[in-house]
């Protein structure tokens, strides 16, 4: 899951941050309460998820238990990918 989080967090870095070395967040810190995605920001996230790791994020999987954190997306993604979940 580590990389799963890796490669999310280098997405959020590079699209939304534009590599700004300040913008410092724990996995665990939510994007909408710290200001790291907007709601256009999500959608594009969805996107890098669905290519990236090969599956459809469906409506009602859009929620932030899913997609609100580090940590959520690394959960969700070994869940929908099946791939192994080793602790970060």
């Amino acid at each position: 899951m580590t990389d799963i989080k890796a490669q999310v967090r280098a997405f959020i870095q590079d699209n939304f941050l534009m590599g700004a070395k300040r913008a410092s967040y724990a996995d665990g810190d939510s994007f909408m309460a710290h200001h790291l995605v907007d709601s256009t920001g999500f959608l594009e996230l969805v996107m890098f998820l669905e290519e990236t790791f090969g599956f459809t994020v469906e409506d009602e999987e859009m929620v932030p238990e899913n997609l609100d954190s580090l940590d959520n997306i690394g959960a969700y993604v070994a869940r929908k990918t099946g791939l192994a979940t080793a602790t970060p």
